[in-house]
């Protein structure tokens, strides 16, 4: 089986430009792709390591990946599945943000001129003259077509920002340049990108011939990233300063049944005809597919130690619901403590083990809090610190959320 057929039979590719030719390219070793990344913050997040699986395997198979970062379409904003205008972020936030994403990437594709580069959009974007752009690009762009395209129809009736009109542009124009100066000739985007990654290829057609080769992958990753990496604490992220390896290996542990075959094919490198017998279980036979998919995930983002840590962890957990180690912990102080006590809702938000003291009172009241063991009924509850006899105290929230809290 080709690289291509695996892509395919693991749920990955929905819609293509070429596919016999994009098949033999990448069968071949031979494409040269771009993945684009909007640095909106300071750490990758599930959705784009979906992506990282994809360039990846496409690495291992001899093809060359050009990790794309936003650093110049971020100033613009992309409308596409957003209801609202994107806030503006400052230059210096975004150039920030550029530079975790370049030290997080690394430590998962092969960089070097000949295995995979990092660009960013900046270095071309910026220095463009608006009018040569108006003339050298913008005149192959149909407005109709442009309004027609579902990113900017969902904006329509509450207002699209001229500016967010542009990123059509920006995003072919991103194509056209990467074709020209790294012989890019393929992209990978999601099902909300199609519309802008169709623009690039017709750019590089109409300005440098129709046989220009430069085809288009439409990709299921960002459908189902969308469906993934939320909880109620927000976002999982790659970053352990962000989301702990324990956290982290929770978060695919808990997967809802529908969705652990289709992660691991997507996300984890186990050969296919493993992940085939995985498919046969059912009902609680599908928690060893679970802790397999969190162990396999966990491995690639934060290491072997730390995904065993935080099997051995997990497992004790949900054996005994006593031991601590590799628990979330959050600290606090006597200082924490007002007139000798700290209310329990407030406690919870403190340690995100909630979002809002409103969703913590909504817990206590339907009976899904405890402390030790002790279930907590009264949201006016108060933690005192002859509590923390042994220094710390655990709290679990439903089935399968803990948290230690030590009091210092």
């Amino acid at each position: 089986m080709g690289v291509y057929e695996e892509l395919k039979e693991r749920g990955l590719i929905a819609q293509t430009t070429d596919e016999e030719e994009i098949r033999r390219l990448v069968n071949n070793g031979k494409a040269v792709f771009y993945i684009g990344f909007d640095p909106t913050a300071d750490s990758l997040h599930v959705g784009h390591f979906m992506a990282l699986c994809l360039m990846k395997r496409l690495q291992m198979a001899g093809n060359k990946p050009i990790a794309l970062i936003g650093g110049g379409t971020a100033l613009i904003g992309d409308p596409t599945g957003k209801t609202d205008m994107r806030k503006m972020m400052t230059k210096e936030a975004i150039e920030h943000n550029c530079e975790c994403f370049k030290k997080q990437m690394s430590r998962f594709i092969e960089f070097g001129e000949d295995k995979a580069i990092i660009v960013n959009n900046a270095d071309w974007l910026l220095d463009l003259n608006y009018v040569e752009l108006l003339r050298e690009v913008g005149a192959h762009f149909s407005v109709n077509r442009m309004l027609a395209a579902e990113c900017y129809k969902q904006r329509m009736e509450r207002g699209l920002s001229f500016l967010e009109f542009n990123y059509m542009i920006m995003q072919s124009y991103d194509f056209y340049t990467l074709f020209k100066k790294y012989g890019c000739n393929l992209q990978f985007g999601g099902d909300d990108q199609w519309s802008n990654m169709l623009g690039g290829t017709e750019l590089i057609r109409r300005k440098l011939g129709k046989d220009s080769h430069a085809m288009t992958i439409k990709l299921l990753l960002n459908s189902e990233g969308k469906k993934m990496g939320k909880t109620e604490k927000g976002a999982v992220w790659l970053s352990p300063e962000k989301t702990s390896p324990y956290d982290f290996f929770q978060y695919w542990r808990n997967v809802s049944d529908d969705d652990v075959i289709k992660c691991l094919k997507m996300l984890t490198f186990l050969p296919l005809d493993e992940i085939r017998e995985l498919e046969k279980l059912e009902g609680q036979e599908l928690n060893k597919a679970k802790e397999i998919l969190a162990f396999e995930v966990t491995k690639l983002i934060h290491g072997e130690d730390e995904a065993k840590k935080a099997l051995e962890g997990a497992r004790a957990l949900f054996a005994s619901g006593s031991s601590t180690d590799n628990m979330p912990q959050t600290e606090i102080t006597s200082g924490d403590f007002s007139n000798g006590v700290f209310g329990i809702l407030d406690l919870l938000v403190r340690a995100a083990v909630v979002p809002s003291k409103a969703e913590g009172r909504r817990v206590i009241t339907q009976g899904g809090l405890s402390i030790d063991g002790e279930k907590i009924t009264d949201p006016n509850y108060t933690v005192k610190p002859e509590d923390f006899d042994k220094g710390y105290i655990v709290i679990k929230k439903g089935k399968k959320v803990f948290h230690k809290i030590i009091l210092n």
